[in-house]
């Protein structure tokens, strides 16, 4: 039967499945540990490179499980976006488990490799963490992701901001000034607007399947607010880690207003949208906005001259 599945399958259909789309924003936090390790003097390409494989493969990897688990209990039968590869039935639900387990065994034996070559082997337990908090997201019997509590919002301003802002880093140079945490902190908070946008468009199917996300306990109103809260402070923290690094009021002034000005696209849609294609197109400015959050503050951390 699974053999007989997988006929039907085509490289669309898995690369929808690795959801492509949310990699600039698995990548954006290491762009921007990069430019601090440049600020910083202690850049290093091979450990970039093994910092950018562990983000990506663990996002895949992600990906992957949501999809299984989703798709085991029934959440995506009716989901609005794009189906997923497990919810379809063409292919396995093993093999979909099989590939999350892959995705998430290469990001452990690049993370493994760079703690060895860091020698900071405390950071091995951050990655384990890492890693079972992405299965349980969706996985086991009482995934945290259906419990609406802040729990899922927590874990991902956590590991998708300040663990692999900090953490990139930190394995090349070994420091964390204050600015950092709050450039850290505007990255992570991104991520949660991101995740945000997601959950308030799957608000009616999330309901009718019994999956409460945060989004569907506030309900689509407070929600938004909650978005719009996410987006000004996301501007706030790169302001404040700008303005403790001592940026020139150009380059200050610059990066803060087109993060504010930015942030419209993301949520103005979402206060607008009548349609899921509205809410995709959202989603879509969320993480486009994510990476240019890295890439901007990235590059000033990197290139700019301080007064």
């Amino acid at each position: 039967m699974g053999k007989a599945m997988s006929k039907n399958i085509t490289v669309k259909d898995w690369l929808e499945g690795a959801r492509l789309r949310t990699l600039p924003a698995a990548a954006a936090p290491v762009i921007l540990g990069i430019g601090a390790a440049l600020r910083l003097g202690g850049f290093s390409i091979g450990k970039s490179i093994l910092a950018m494989v562990v983000a990506l493969s663990l996002q895949v990897g992600v990906n992957f499980a949501n999809d299984y688990s989703d798709g085991i209990r029934g959440t995506d039968d009716n989901r609005l976006g794009p189906q997923r590869l497990t919810a379809s039935g063409k292919i396995s639900r093993r093999t979909v488990l099989a590939i999350a387990l892959g995705w998430f065994a290469l990001a452990a034996t690049c993370g493994l490799a760079l703690v060895i070559w860091a020698g900071t082997w405390w950071m091995l337990g951050v990655g384990a963490l890492a890693i079972v908090s992405a299965w349980f997201y969706t996985g086991g019997k009482s995934p945290y992701g259906y419990m609406g509590v802040g729990i899922s919002e927590l874990l991902v301003f956590i590991f998708f901001g300040i663990v692999a802002t900090i953490g990139t880093t930190w394995v090349m140079s070994y420091a964390a000034p204050s600015w950092l945490w709050w450039a850290a902190s505007g990255m992570g908070l991104c991520s949660v607007s991101l995740l945000m946008v997601n959950n308030i468009r799957d608000i009616p199917t999330d309901k009718e399947c019994g999956k409460t996300t945060l989004a569907v306990r506030l309900g689509a109103r407070v929600s938004k607010a909650v978005l719009i809260l996410l987006q000004l402070s996301t501007a706030l923290c790169a302001a404040l880690a700008l303005a403790l690094l001592g940026m020139p009021v150009t380059v200050f002034v610059s990066i803060v207003v087109s993060l504010v000005l930015l942030g419209t696209a993301i949520w103005v849609p979402v206060l607008q949208a009548t349609s899921t294609k509205e809410m995709l197109l959202a989603l879509r400015n969320a993480g486009l906005y994510t990476l240019y959050y890295g890439l901007v503050l990235g590059w000033a951390l990197a290139f700019v001259t301080l007064r």
